[in-house]
């Protein structure tokens, strides 16, 4: 039996999944951990990240041990995915030179917009590129020592292998791509600009190597596996696939690498994933343009924020709950809730609401602004605002989607993944409406981004063609398709026209507050 380990640093949690050669899940294990605003910049220490990964591991040790009456000590592949895009520079010595700028930042506006002129194509405000080039616009001195930058994912690799590689889907989101490398003719126009304000290294040089799905990304290193384990049980050798961003594991996790293929990944952020059949003809602010682990174009719609809001009311409720003396498991805290928007008023009872925790651009909010409105004849009820909690968790996706509509994007099915479709139907259905698509979600819809890399990393060890090795895996998955009602879809679109006029009313409340 081949051990194949999948690691994903993801927003709220880290999660290790060992599957098999048939891609069956032997044990699972996780960590939970929360970013930090820190001198206004949402961040993750690298002493979480390790202390958390080895948490994260031991919990699966733990649980292959009690499965199966032995240590895991060997393990056949490996694989490594995190939270995409963000900022990490080194210096020669491996020393990070800043904390951890993750995704969730929204303070490389100009950078962004800059940047976007000079290459004709969307650089969104959490591309590694639009972290260093604000870097260098606010004269940061650490820019003139970075040797070496990478993503979250990148960094646990090398820390792992020594390797300072990254997949092509993870890639994407530090600069643009073009025929399976760093696209040449971006390069040079970035080049000229570093000149220009005298920094002579050229942005290649500082970048991962990039590799697609398959290739060999190097092999866990002693120092790797005691990072990994401080234990020592764990042994060094076996190989490691390339690193992936979390949409990337995510297009595996649902079988979704195939032109006119879909997936939406709904959890503390939310993004989209259209392979795309034809370049989009125009580039959108709101839309990102990256690709699948093997290199195909992917047109990505990414939210900050999704369900931060909701999980703070949810603990809200819990502590209500403990006042008057009782307990509720949260999964089934969440049902209820859940359960509860089916019958809420229609207009979600005159209640409207936001969940920027933190700046929003698809919406154009710089910064985090949570709001609730409730007109002067509207029901305060607790099915009205669940309604409303998970329609305004949909308005920033669907505002991309409505451009993704507009530009022809061709997509016979959405699957979704994350903890937004654990509660079922209500979720599947509510996204249905946002995405105007037929929703699938899997049986692993809650852990998927794991499972996913290791996916990635079992296909290395397999080789062949992406495809059809999916294709094979998923062909006994069991899911569950539903569409929104056209009385889901009429009330969201109603919603969705309150909520573009009150975008006014949010933008000035992130302004002043």
């Amino acid at each position: 039996m081949k051990k194949i380990l999948g690691i994903e640093l993801g927003s709220t949690r880290i999660k290790s999944v060992l599957i098999d050669e048939n891609a069956c899940v032997l044990a699972q294990g996780s960590f939970g951990w929360e970013n930090k605003l820190s001198d206004g910049i949402w961040t993750y220490s690298l002493g979480e990240v390790e202390s958390g990964l080895q948490a994260s591991f031991s919990s699966l040790a733990s649980d292959y041990k009690a499965k199966f009456c032995e240590d895991l000590c060997k393990l056949d592949a490996i694989g490594v995915s995190a939270m995409m895009h963000g900022y990490l520079p080194f210096d020669k010595d491996g020393k990070l030179l800043t904390p951890f700028r993750t995704w969730r930042n929204t303070n490389t506006k100009q950078a962004s917009e800059e940047l976007c002129k000079l290459f004709d194509f969307n650089i969104p405000m959490r591309w590694s590129v639009a972290h260093y080039y604000q870097a260098i616009i606010n004269k940061e001195a650490h820019v003139k020592d970075t040797k070496f930058l990478t993503t979250l994912a990148g960094y646990v690799h090398y820390k792992l292998t020594g390797e300072n590689v990254l997949g092509i889907g993870d890639a994407s989101g530090m600069f643009p791509v073009k025929d399976g490398d760093y696209n040449v003719q971006m390069l040079s126009k970035f080049d000229g600009l570093l000149r220009e304000n005298e920094i002579d290294t050229p942005f290649r040089s500082i970048l991962p190597k990039i590799l697609t799905a398959g290739k060999n990304a190097g092999s866990l290193t002693k120092d790797g596996a005691l990072w990994l384990d401080p234990t020592g049980k764990l042994q060094a050798g076996c190989p490691l696939c390339p690193p992936e961003g979390d949409a990337g594991t995510g297009m595996v996790a649902t079988n979704s690498v195939t032109p006119r293929t879909a997936n939406v990944s709904a959890g503390t952020s939310a993004f989209l994933m259209a392979v795309l059949e034809n370049d989009l003809k125009s580039y959108y602010e709101e839309i990102d343009v990256v690709t699948t682990p093997h290199g195909s174009p992917v047109a990505m719609v990414h939210t900050n924020n999704f369900t931060s809001e909701m999980n703070a009311w949810a603990s809200l409720f819990e502590e209500i709950i403990a006042l008057g003396g009782g307990k509720i498991d949260r999964g089934k805290l969440y049902d209820v809730l859940y359960a509860a928007s089916l019958e809420a008023d229609d207009g979600c009872g005159g209640l409207l609401g936001y969940n920027f925790l933190s700046g929003e651009p698809i919406a154009k909010v710089q910064s985090g602004a949570p709001m609730i409105v409730r007109s002067p004849d509207g029901k305060l009820t607790l099915s009205n605002f669940m309604k409303m909690q998970i329609y305004s968790a949909l308005g920033a996706l669907s505002m991309g989607c409505e451009i993704l509509r507009k530009e022809n994007v061709g997509v016979d099915r959405v699957c979704g993944h994350g903890g937004f479709f654990k509660s079922p139907v209500v979720g599947q259905s509510a996204m249905s409406a946002a995405v105007g698509a037929p929703v699938t979600v899997m049986k692993n819809a809650g852990e998927g981004g794991a499972w996913g890399i290791a996916l990635l990393a079992l296909f290395a060890l397999c080789g062949g063609d992406l495809e059809a090795f999916l294709e094979d895996i998923f062909k006994n998955e069991e899911s569950v398709t539903l569409s929104a009602s056209e009385k889901e879809k009429a009330d969201f679109a109603a919603f969705m026209d309150t909520y573009k006029k009150g975008l006014a009313a949010v933008r000035l409340v992130s302004e002043v507050i």
